[in-house]
């Protein structure tokens, strides 16, 4: 799927938190999530880096330097355990070359054959382009709220998103 040289796919380690750090700090990138400042983002960095030691993030590599991560954030009750929340990012300088879809393929391999997830969700905002991937991968919104976040002057939508393993 992805026609770069050097590049992989492992499970994410704690010392992966520099590089989603680094990413989610960047303005074009921060713009798609919720966060809006350090200390928020170092609080979801945390809770997302964390899943690490349940083995349900995956990082794509180049040459053994991180480009991308994908985390499945489990559920902690059994009557819930059969789906789960996820969130992936691309390192801004690699976007646009297919690790996406390879990142979300992988973790969708991930949670159904090792988690037994029946059901992947995701939440974005409306504009974000990593919608067409998830559509790509049979994700369908069964969920919109409008004006969701309110950026300085500005509402954004959210959109719930799903697909059936």
């Amino acid at each position: 799927m992805v026609d770069i040289p050097g590049y992989d796919i492992r499970y994410t380690q704690l010392t992966d938190i520099a590089p989603l750090r680094e990413w989610v700090s960047v303005p074009e990138i921060l713009h798609w999530f919720p966060m809006a400042n350090e200390k928020e983002i170092e609080d979801a960095i945390q809770c997302w880096i964390g899943f690490c030691r349940y083995a349900s993030s995956l990082t794509t590599t180049i040459d053994g330097v991180p480009c991308g991560i994908g985390t499945l954030f489990l559920m902690p009750y059994k009557k819930v355990a059969h789906h789960c929340l996820f969130k992936m990012v691309v390192d801004p300088k690699h976007q646009r070359k297919g690790i996406g879809s390879s990142l979300l393929k992988n973790l969708q391999h991930l949670a159904k054959s090792f988690f037994k997830i029946e059901l992947m969700h995701i939440e974005i905002f409306a504009g974000n382009p990593i919608e067409h991937i998830l559509k790509k991968f049979h994700f369908q919104e069964f969920a919109r709220q409008e004006r969701y976040v309110k950026d300085k002057e500005r509402y954004y939508t959210r959109i719930l998103m799903e697909c059936y393993l």
